[in-house]
């Protein structure tokens, strides 16, 4: 069949409109309605299911809501304007009509005030600079859930006396989160600056703060639960209270909790005098985070840097300190229960203590696979100092419940069921005929930055590669993979790995999400015999973009879920098992979450929301 031209589609979808414009017409006690468009995608997408899906099964509802919301003379357009290279001038509008996750452009006010509750992707220039006394306090700032939060602090507070800062729930579950503090605080005396709850739940945050503290005197600085439970994303700190003067500065629970982070420190409290700096907590029970310290208290007079639960049960990682307290003079640092990973990281000290005079530094509980490099061999103290690797303890870490054994998996057990709420924006497949037309490869990263607004270092650049480094992986061993983004493009998947008698599963809902559930009747799909599936997750694009890949011998199973008090059913989950665990890495969460190793044991998990595994109908 030959498609029609843009030109003519277009024309086509307007006589189609003018003629679904009489959408009911009435004859005395008769009412005549128009069948349902058939130009639409959800329309479209059926008829291919009709045509490629052999069994009478429903196509799921939450799939088909999926479908691209543009009509057929707005795919024409849009089409049109992918060819010609020209999408980037139209790109609020395309975003909008199609039902994208853009980062938007934001107004940039130059805004003053004391108080603050539920304020949104603003930007602050030049705020309280010179302020005398006083307070402001921030509540709820971009604590709404936003697909992104855009933030923007420049000059805040600069050369202020006796001031009192406060940021409460900074941030909280956003997508992307791009928030950036130029010059906080910089000259300011006395006073404190307060954050609690900054950016935490976060995907894939862009934090970034530049000469924060720098000269300032006296000023109190706190952090308390800093990025906490996020996934992906950097955070950096450069240029931290340099030049500062008897500046207690205290980081509490800081990353806690969060997943391949990469947090960097320049040149933090360099050449400050009476420094009191506390890291409590630091990126305890973090997976695979990148935290790398440069020029850390060089030059400090006697000051005091403490690392209180440094990497605790950390999953691999990879975690740097350069020139750390070189040429201080009379200073104390000491590092308690530093990097007790469960599973090997990468730890190196550059330069350590060079050049010091009168310096007491202490090590306690110091974890496995270090490298000194050019370290200070006096004034420095090491206790318990961890040689080997120690094996994991089941359940040492806590993932909950994200990973189980198959033998959970029968009537009356209870359990905790994981975080399973889609925390993705919303977003809508684009159809065939636009992403056709639109690049999708890390050689043409430069174009599709360019069709998305994307700037160099920005947030939608950091997701933009992520998605193309996930989908343009090898597959491993036994793997078959592809990215999808179109339901007609997963069906065709699929078909290709299961034939067409497919049908898709997902967990019904969310009820029971991060609470102990009971398991209610367990069904094996086909029989519960070791079958092949084809497993599709969300992964964060602009448009809506699967992660599509079967593996080989895996059990699917689907389960009531029970209220565990009343024992009501909640919820109706689906959860596959992995048979085969062997060329699973050693320190993959599953083994840490349950002890053991690659293919010693299976591993179950749940299907989360909008995820869905495919198997052949039974």
């Amino acid at each position: 069949m030959q498609l029609l031209k843009p030109t003519a589609l277009l024309l086509f979808g307007f006589l189609f409109a003018i003629v679904s414009s009489f959408s009911a017409v009435s004859l005395g006690a008769t009412t005549f309605r128009p069948k349902e468009n058939p130009f639409t995608a959800k329309a479209s997408l059926i008829r291919y299911w009709k045509k490629h899906v052999y069994n009478d099964i429903p196509q799921p509802a939450f799939l088909l809501s999926k479908a691209s919301p543009l009509s057929a003379v707005d795919t024409a357009y849009f089409t049109k304007l992918a060819v010609q290279k020209s999408l980037p001038g139209h790109l609020s509008t395309f975003c909008s009509s199609a039902n994208l996750f853009c980062i938007a452009s934001y107004d940039r006010p130059n805004t003053k005030g004391s108080s603050f509750a539920i304020y949104n992707n603003k930007n602050f220039s030049n705020y309280g600079t010179g302020k005398f006394s006083g307070a402001d306090s921030f509540k709820n700032y971009s604590d709404t859930g936003e697909n992104s939060a855009d933030s923007s602090f420049i000059r805040y507070s600069r050369s202020s006396i006796k001031h009192n800062e406060s940021f409460t729930t900074y941030g909280t579950d956003s997508n992307v989160g791009s928030a950036n503090f130029t010059s906080y605080a910089g000259g300011a005396k006395g006073g404190s600056g307060d954050f609690k709850q900054y950016y935490p739940k976060t995907n894939v945050p862009d934090l970034r703060f530049t000469t924060y503290a720098s000269e300032a005197s006296q000023h109190n600085l706190s952090f308390k639960s800093y990025t906490d439970e996020t996934n992906s994303g950097s955070q950096s700190f450069v240029n931290y209270a340099k030049k500062a003067n008897a500046n207690p500065v205290e980081f509490t629970n800081y990353g806690n909790n969060s997943n391949v982070v990469g947090s960097s420190f320049n040149s933090y409290s360099e050449l400050g005098n009476v420094a009191n700096d506390t890291f409590t907590s630091y990126t305890n029970n973090g997976n695979n985070n990148a935290n790398n310290f440069k020029n850390y208290g060089t030059g400090i007079h006697n000051g005091t840097d403490s690392f209180a639960n440094y990497r605790d049960q950390a999953n691999v990682g990879d975690d740097t300190f350069q020139t750390y307290g070189k040429n201080s003079t009379s200073e104390k640092a000491n590092f308690v229960n530093y990097g007790q990973t469960f599973n090997e990281g990468t730890d190196t000290f550059k330069e350590y203590g060079k050049g010091t005079t009168n310096q007491v530094s202490g090590f306690k509980l110091y974890g496995v696979n270090t490298t000194f490099k050019d370290y200070a061999h006096t004034g420095v103290t090491f206790k318990q100092y961890a040689k080997r690797h120690s094996n994991v303890s089941r359940g040492s870490v806590n993932f909950g419940g994200k990973f189980f054994r198959e033998s959970m998996l029968k009537e009356g057990v209870v359990m905790k069921m994981p975080d399973i709420i889609d925390r993705m924006p919303k977003r809508s497949f684009l159809p065939q005929a636009i992403t056709s037309k639109l690049p999708f490869s890390s050689s043409e990263l430069k174009e599709l930055k360019r069709v998305f607004g994307a700037s160099d270092n920005s947030s939608m650049e950091h997701v933009l590669k992520n998605a193309l480094v996930e989908c343009e992986r090898a597959p491993s061993p036994g793997e078959t993979k592809r990215c999808v983004g179109s339901v007609e493009d997963m069906i065709d998947f699929a078909v290709s790995v299961l034939g067409h008698n497919v049908v898709p599963r997902t967990t019904e809902n969310v009820n029971g999400a991060r609470k102990n559930i009971m398991v209610g009747k367990v069904r094996g799909i086909n029989g519960g015999r070791v079958t092949k599936s084809v497993s599709c997750h969300q992964t964060l694009y602009p448009s809506l973009l699967y992660y599509c890949h079967s593996v080989p011998k895996v059990r699917v199973y689907t389960a009531d879920i029970l209220d565990v008090d009343s024992k009501a059913r909640i919820n109706h989950g689906v959860a596959i098992c992995h048979e085969d665990t062997s060329s699973w890495s050693p320190g993959h969460g599953a083994f840490v979450a349950l002890g053991s190793g690659p293919g010693k044991i299976e591993v179950c998990h749940w299907i989360f929301e909008n995820d869905l595994t495919w198997t052949t109908a039974d």
